[in-house]
């Protein structure tokens, strides 16, 4: 539970980033609040086709400050994902290894009475 409510917390703060940032985009570039968003995640993410670039010299600060923070929450929310799901595939295997061994001192069991 602690886990998801972590995890829901990283989504939302990075989500109202994203809020902020196309709203401070549209007004600062007068780009489209789509426009706005797709070159955040763009940014974000490290692709950075480079279709879009900021003009102005505040569009430019908020990009190296966004750059920042946006690549720190994206790759941060790709390790908590992936964490979730080796831990899952891991505690699946446990659970196979502990059956085997319980089977194993079963079979140890009749084979000692015999």
């Amino acid at each position: 539970m602690k886990f998801r409510i972590h995890s829901l917390i990283i989504v939302l703060v990075y989500v109202l980033l994203l809020v902020g940032g196309v709203y401070l985009y549209h007004q600062v570039e007068g780009w489209g609040y789509l426009d706005s968003a797709y070159f955040l995640v763009i940014t974000a993410t490290t692709i950075g086709y480079g279709d879009l670039t900021p003009q102005t010299d505040l569009g430019k600060i908020i990009t190296m400050v966004y750059s920042f923070i946006g690549i720190v929450f994206v790759f941060y929310l790709i390790s908590i994902i992936t964490h979730k799901v080796f831990e899952s595939k891991l505690e699946e295997r446990i659970g196979d290894i502990r059956e085997k061994k319980k089977r194993i001192v079963e079979l140890k069991k009749k084979v000692q009475k015999v």
